[in-house]
């Protein structure tokens, strides 16, 4: 699956412990994976039950994405977008929003 991340997600994931950007970067795989599945399939029983994928409440087209439960709390919003691939074809793609605690739901 192809991805973008926004300048605020940058900024968040330079502030987690390596310790926490690891555990992100292995949900990430994961995640990623689950994607590809699901645009292939549009099955929403394609996210592992483990990462908690749902919408944002109160922020049309926005998702989280849950990747630490037991501390720290961790989570990420994403959206759909799309990217052009290199035979100008448009492909679906992951845009990275917010990354962090439950703080990242007052500006997801």
């Amino acid at each position: 699956m192809r991805f973008e991340r926004t300048d605020v997600f940058k900024a968040d994931y330079r502030r987690l412990s390596k310790a926490n950007q690891e555990l992100f970067r292995q949900a990430a795989r994961d995640f990623n994976d689950a994607c590809d599945v699901f645009v292939a399939t549009n099955d929403p029983s394609s996210w592992p039950a483990r990462l908690r994928v749902k919408p944002v409440v109160n922020a049309p087209g926005v998702f989280e994405m849950t990747w630490s439960f037991s501390g720290p709390d961790g989570r990420a919003t994403w959206e759909w977008t799309t990217v052009t691939d290199q035979e100008r074809s448009q492909r679906p793609a992951v845009r990275w929003r917010r990354l962090g605690d439950h703080k990242i739901f007052r500006n997801p």
